[in-house]
């Protein structure tokens, strides 16, 4: 039986700018980066203390277009703190919005793709 989400893929057109992108603005670590076969690499960060790592696939080595239609979700214990830090890096970030389920903020990758970190409850 699974006990636990390792990682998610993330198949991304420049795993340089998304690295950059993922430890430098959103305080992730890498975990890994490492050769899979000659020109194609293995890398993926971790948030700060978390288990799930994001696997940032280079689309071109599999044949694929980068993800660009599905928001991740990552979530932060002070939503509008993180909002503030992101602002402040200069982030264009919208929200925070308030739902049942808890409150988020919304924002984009260097590459087009849209982030949600939320806070449950």
């Amino acid at each position: 039986m699974s006990t636990r989400v390792s990682a998610a893929l993330l198949a991304v057109a420049d795993q340089d700018v998304m690295v950059e992108f993922f430890v430098s603005v959103l305080g992730f670590e890498l975990t890994t980066d490492a050769e899979m076969w000659p020109g194609a690499r293995w890398v993926d960060v971790t948030p700060p203390g978390g288990q799930t790592r994001v696997v940032l696939s280079a689309a071109k080595d599999f044949d694929r277009e980068p993800d660009r239609h599905y928001p991740m979700i990552f979530e932060t214990p002070d939503v509008d703190a993180e909002a503030a830090r992101l602002r402040g890096a200069g982030l264009e970030v919208t929200g925070p919005t308030t739902e049942g389920w808890g409150t988020y903020v919304r924002l984009s990758d260097p590459e087009g793709r849209e982030l949600m970190i939320a806070q449950r409850g």
